[in-house]
C-alpha cells in the first residue's frame, strides 16, 4: 500500500486582543447588527503592533511539534500559506526556519491569498508521497489587521489575524489525506487585491496617499463566486476520493462569511451539526482559517480517528481548493 500525507500533529495561535463589533461601531459607519448579519462575526483576534505574522506562526508551529510529539528537527521542509508575510523576502518560511532553529532545510511561503493553507496541503501531499520528503511543517499564518483600511467597512468588519500548523508525515495505512484539488481563475483578481507594494504600483506618496497599500474587495461579487467555487470544489474533492457527501464526518470550511458558509454546506448537503465554525469569535483569518478550525476541533474532540473530513475554501487569485482527508 502507497504511504499517504498524515496530519499527525496540530497547532494554533490567536492574538490577546479581542475586537468586538461593539468597538468597531465606535470607529467606522457599522453595527453589531449589521456585521452579524452579514457576516456571522461578533468578535476577532488583532495582533499589536510589535506581532508580525512569524510571530504567530511561531507560536502555532511549536504547539504542533509538541502535539505530534517529535524531534523537531525530523521536519525536513516548512511550507507558509500567506497573504500578509513579514516582509517581501525573505520569505515568512525562512523566517521560521531561523527561529525554530531547524537548521538549512528548505522553506517557502505559498502565496494564494485565503487558500493558501489548501494550497500548501496539496504541496504538501506531492513532496510526502513522492518520498522527496517523510515530515513536514505545514502553517496558514496571518496578521490581515496590518493591511486592512480602517476606514473601509466592507473589509475592516472582516479580516483578523491568527495562526495554524500541521505536522504532516509519510505514513503507512488508512488514515490520511485521500484527495486534494486547487484551481485559479486570474481574470477575477481585481474583485479581491492590495494594489500596491509590488513591481505593478511600487511604494510611492501618490500610493500612500490613495490608500493603496490597503485591501480592495467587491463583495457582492466575491460572495457568488465563492460560494459557486466552493461548492464545485468540495464535489470535486469527495469524487476523487470515490465519496459522497453522506460520507463525511465533519465539514470545515474557510471562514470567510457564515451566509457563505451556510450556502455551501446546504449546495453539498452536509447537515448543519457536522459543520465546523469559529467564526463568530475568530473572524477570517484568511489562509490561517482552515488551520485554526482543524486544531480547534482536534482538541475539542470533534475529530475521531477514521473520520472523513471535508476541507474547502477559495480565496484572492480568485483560487479556490479542497481536500478530503481520512483522520
Amino acid at each position: 500500500m502507497a504511504k499517504k500525507a498524515s496530519i499527525i500533529g496540530t497547532g494554533s495561535a490567536l492574538p490577546d486582543k479581542v475586537l468586538t463589533n461593539y468597538d468597531l461601531e465606535k470607529m467606522v459607519d457599522t453595527s453589531d447588527e449589521w456585521i452579524t448579519e452579514r457576516s456571522g462575526i461578533k468578535e476577532r483576534r488583532i495582533a499589536d503592533e510589535k506581532t508580525a505574522t512569524s510571530d504567530l506562526g511561531l507560536l502555532a508551529s511549536k504547539r504542533a511539534i509538541e502535539d505530534a510529539n517529535i524531534d523537531p528537527k525530523e521536519i525536513e521542509i516548512i511550507l507558509v500559506g500567506t497573504a500578509s508575510p513579514d516582509m517581501l523576502f525573505p520569505s515568512t518560511g525562512c523566517v521560521l526556519q531561523s527561529k525554530l532553529g531547524l537548521g538549512n532545510i528548505p522553506a517557502l511561503d505559498v502565496s494564494a491569498a485565503c487558500s493558501g493553507f489548501l494550497y500548501g496541503l496539496e504541496v504538501a501531499r506531492g513532496l510526502l508521497e513522492s518520498g522527496l520528503y517523510k515530515t513536514l511543517l505545514l502553517v496558514g499564518a496571518e496578521t490581515l489587521s496590518k493591511l486592512v483600511d480602517w476606514t473601509d467597512r466592507s473589509t475592516c468588519v472582516l479580516l483578523a489575524d491568527g495562526a495554524g500548523a500541521c505536522v504532516l508525515k509519510s505514513l503507512d495505512g488508512e488514515r490520511g489525506i485521500l484527495s486534494t484539488f486547487a484551481a485559479a481563475d486570474g481574470s477575477l483578481g481585481e474583485l479581491l487585491y492590495l494594489p500596491a507594494g509590488g513591481s505593478r504600483n511600487p511604494a510611492s506618496a501618490e500610493t500612500v496617499e490613495k490608500r493603496m497599500h490597503y485591501i480592495k474587495m467587491r463583495g457582492n461579487e466575491v460572495f457568488k463566486h465563492a460560494v459557486r467555487s466552493m461548492v464545485s470544489g468540495g464535489r470535486i474533492a469527495l469524487d476523487r476520493a470515490g465519496l459522497t457527501a453522506e460520507d463525511v464526518d465533519l465539514f470545515i470550511p474557510h471562514q470567510a462569511n457564515m451566509r457563505i458558509i451556510k450556502a455551501a454546506a446546504k449546495r453539498l448537503r452536509v447537515p448543519e451539526e457536522k459543520v465546523f465554525t469559529n467564526i463568530h469569535r475568530v473572524g477570517n483569518t484568511s489562509s490561517a482559517s482552515i488551520a485554526i478550525c482543524i486544531d480547534e476541533a482536534n482538541k475539542e474532540g470533534r475529530l475521531k480517528e477514521g473520520d472523513i473530513v471535508l476541507l474547502d475554501c477559495f480565496g484572492g487569485g480568485l483560487t479556490w481548493a479542497s481536500a478530503v482527508i481520512r483522520w
